[in-house]
């Protein structure tokens, strides 16, 4: 009985890693790559052409993604696959920017590329996760889309010293208690103190080690948001309408956020 038992579970797996999803055949259909069917069209319209202002003003390419589910695969490396994959942000440059929903699993991700890393570091990412959550508890993905696609190109253009000469409406402001990760900032604050009095009499010793550690901690998690650790290049993208004209072969170091909602 046992020895049939392990012979389905071996099936059982077989069968799953026949159905798992090749990322890497998905092609862009434009700056959004509405994979679920959740943006309607105008929606679409409106932000083809604000990505189009994005990388006529900026040189900064923004790629919008949606799929239906991970099927069961962590959303970093789908999301990195589908960069390297279609190589979004003009080669050498790496200003690419990939937002991938995933609408089922309730996931979002934010894969940034090398080159805007110092503009859009992983603590900014969360940011713009978190002022999509009032959209996307609607259902609004396109507007979820507008709000961080606005702060992405406002963002980079005043990097850059440029403006950007088109605006998207919006729906949905962010509340308070998703534009400030609360319960991290209290967590961190109480792991602080904690360690702050082990770091007593009989605890850390040896060049102020104690104060060290806990100042390291509240760092990353006051200044950080989750993010991944894998990246590479490639060349991608498909010709569409509305000024797209494919990707540029950008690259990305894994630097980005991820969330939920």
């Amino acid at each position: 009985m046992t020895k049939w038992l392990r012979l389905g579970f071996v099936l059982a797996l077989c069968g799953s890693a026949g159905w798992a999803v090749d990322w890497k055949a998905l092609q862009p259909q434009g700056y959004v790559s509405d994979f679920a069917g959740v943006i309607s069209p105008e929606a679409k319209s409106q932000l083809e052409a604000y990505c189009t202002a994005v990388e006529q003003s900026t040189g900064a390419q923004i790629a919008l993604v949606t799929i239906a589910t991970l099927e069961g695969e962590p959303i970093e490396d789908v999301a990195n696959t589908i960069f390297r994959t279609w190589g979004v942000g003009q080669k050498g440059k790496n200003e690419g920017i990939l937002l991938l929903l995933a609408t089922a699993d309730r996931r979002s991700r934010l894969e940034v590329g090398y080159g805007l890393e110092p503009i859009l570091p992983d603590g900014m990412d969360g940011r713009i996760l978190r002022q999509m959550r009032p959209a996307l508890r609607q259902g609004d993905f396109g507007d979820a889309f507008m709000a961080a696609a606005q702060t992405i190109g406002n963002t980079i253009a005043q990097a850059k010293h440029v403006q950007i000469q088109a605006t998207l409406p919006r729906r949905y402001q962010p509340s308070t208690t998703d534009s400030i990760p609360w319960p991290m900032i209290l967590g961190g604050i109480l792991l602080l103190l904690w360690l702050l009095r082990a770091g007593g009499p009989r605890g850390y010793s040896g060049g102020g080690g104690g104060g060290f550690i806990p100042g390291l901690i509240l760092g990353n998690v006051l200044g950080r948001s989750s993010w991944g650790s894998r990246g590479s290049g490639g060349f991608g993208g498909s010709d569409s309408g509305d000024g797209f004209g494919g990707f540029g072969g950008g690259d990305s170091g894994g630097g980005g956020a991820s969330s939920d909602w």
